[in-house]
């Protein structure tokens, strides 16, 4: 199959915490337990075998989602298999997008369905779950609803300020009709547009249609799904939900590792709060903040006393939703996990959160970096080969791929380096003369060797922009390639959506994705249509 490979540290959109998580820097061996290696994973097994998971809780919750659902047979039978001591999930989460939002989100699925299956082929007596844990109470609405398509952006008209899987998806009828005309009548384009349709206007709120969506994409790969907005699961988390709140346990650990990440030179991803929990109630999510009065929960009337605030604790745990920093350690505490699979952003946060797994003796998640993928259709693959380029040529900046076609497609160099040097040597030896002479008159010399030096510069300009507009049509071609590979000078895969790819090759996309997405590689992987074409 047609496919290649980067090195992550070649292409220029990786920061260095996450290049040297994955190059395995000793300075950051202090942030995570287990190395995100094959070889790790029958340690964590071990690890996690001694943990305890309330498991029956967890898969009674889980069947009862998924018979709403009417989740296919795989499925049903990976959560049965979540009530053995053997089993264990692999998992990913993420915000409920607008029709699945940018390609990444696809990208994490299927790393974290491919993951699962790797490590059943490497331990046969285990069993492995793919989870996709939705992040039903994230209140940030601007993030998730619009999606970028041919150059358009399709945005969500719609007010809301509280956890976003209760939103009500019947204003999204107009969207879809719109996204209708721009996708066209062909057959991939209405099972498409019937898919979403189905999935979010049959559906009354985005946390019932992001689970519709996902299962009907992923179902056949096993892939559990989990609102873990369910109270049974909250009061399993009582605990912590206290610690954090009235000990502030949580801000302390990750402080501290905050400061040893920035003293090693490294950003922080995320800043701890004293208390990292909101408050549902109303249709909104606030922050809980202590004061004189109490315990305030922000933007509303709200005052708990300590003792009220513990007794809303023990009998609405549900009304308490974790924020970045806690969401991490309640999906830990709930499910026998042993990865988490995300991308650098997100595992760079995490890296933040050994220690606060260590205070509340959880057991810390191998972090695995999801795959990252370039996709070149048909028409972009013809002009970078007629260019005589290749796709991974394009991680380079435009300014430098210009120069570098300019500087292999000239009959000569361009560059006045070496006049400059005759000249310098030239003046040198007339300043040496001069000084015999009169030694007053080695400043003019040097100012006048400054003008002439400043000739060379501006002649050199002018053959390099005749040399440009000489290949005016391939530098144009070079710059609308880069554009397209990386809309807004990012990654492909942070600003596009599936609509484009399934349009052209329907539900087969999905299936080439799956099938060349390697779990565990430190490679970015650029996909070109003879694999899309043979696969599909």
């Amino acid at each position: 199959m047609k496919t290649s490979f980067i090195p992550y540290a070649e292409t220029g959109f990786f920061s260095s915490l996450i290049l040297d998580y994955i190059s395995g820097k000793t300075e950051l061996k202090e942030f995570y337990e287990y190395a995100p290696e094959l070889s790790s994973f029958a340690k964590k097994i071990n690890d996690r075998k001694d943990s305890t998971v309330e498991r029956t809780i967890l898969a009674d919750v889980l069947r009862e989602q998924n018979e709403i659902l009417k989740a296919n047979e795989r499925v049903c039978a990976n959560i049965e298999l979540l009530r053995k001591n053997n089993t264990f999930t692999l998992t990913t989460g993420h915000q409920l997008n607008l029709f699945t939002g940018p390609l990444y989100f696809i990208y994490k699925i299927i790393s974290t369905i491919n993951l699962a299956e790797k490590l059943k082929q490497e331990f046969p007596d285990c069993n492995f779950v793919p989870v996709y844990w939705m992040h039903c109470e994230d209140h940030d609405f601007a993030e998730i609803n619009h999606i970028h398509l041919f150059g358009k952006k399709l945005e969500w008209a719609e007010e809301h300020h509280g956890a976003a899987g209760e939103i009500s998806t019947v204003s999204l009828r107009s969207l879809i009709a719109e996204l209708k005309s721009i996708l066209g009548e062909s057959t991939n384009a209405n099972e498409l547009v019937n898919l979403f349709s189905e999935a979010y206007l049959h559906h009354s709120n985005l946390a019932d249609a992001m689970r519709y969506l996902c299962h009907h994409l992923f179902g056949k790969y096993g892939l559990v799904i989990l609102d873990a907005r369910d109270k049974r699961l909250k009061q399993i988390f009582i605990p912590q939900l206290k610690q954090d709140i009235f000990e502030n346990v949580n801000y302390k650990a990750v402080s501290e590792s905050n400061s040893a990440l920035e003293q090693l030179g490294y950003k922080t991803q995320v800043n701890p709060r004293e208390i990292n929990c909101f408050y549902l109630t109303d249709g909104k999510r606030e922050r809980i903040v202590k004061s004189e009065k109490g315990y305030e929960i922000l933007n509303t009337a709200l005052v708990f006393s300590k003792e009220e605030l513990e007794n809303e604790i023990a009998t609405h745990p549900e009304k308490f939703s974790p924020n970045v920093v806690l969401r991490p350690l309640y999906q830990e505490h709930i499910l026998p996990n042993l990865a988490y699979i995300g991308g650098a952003g997100e595992l760079a946060y995490w890296l933040q959160y050994k220690s606060m797994f260590a205070a509340a003796k959880v057991s810390f998640p191998v972090l695995v970096l999801r795959n990252s993928v370039m996709v070149v259709d048909e028409t972009v693959k013809v002009k970078i080969e007629k260019l005589g380029l290749a796709a991974k040529d394009f991680f380079a900046s435009e300014e430098k791929l210009v120069n570098e076609f300019i500087a292999s497609h000239s009959a000569s160099d361009t560059a006045l380096v070496d006049e400059q040097q005759q000249m310098k040597e030239l003046f040198q030896s007339v300043k040496a003369k001069a000084k015999q002479v009169d030694v007053t008159l080695e400043a003019s010399i040097e100012a006048e060797l400054q003008k002439q030096l400043k000739v060379l510069e501006q002649l050199e300009s002018r053959i390099q922009r005749a040399e440009k507009k000489k290949h005016e049509t391939s530098l144009n071609q070079i710059k609308s390639i880069r554009e397209k590979l990386f809309p807004a000078n990012s990654l492909q895969e942070r600003h596009e959506n599936i609509s484009t790819y399934y349009l052209r090759y329907g539900s087969g996309f999905i299936d080439v994705l799956k099938q060349n997405l390697q779990p565990l590689d430190r490679r970015f992987l650029i996909l070109e249509p003879s694999t899309l074409e043979r696969a599909v």
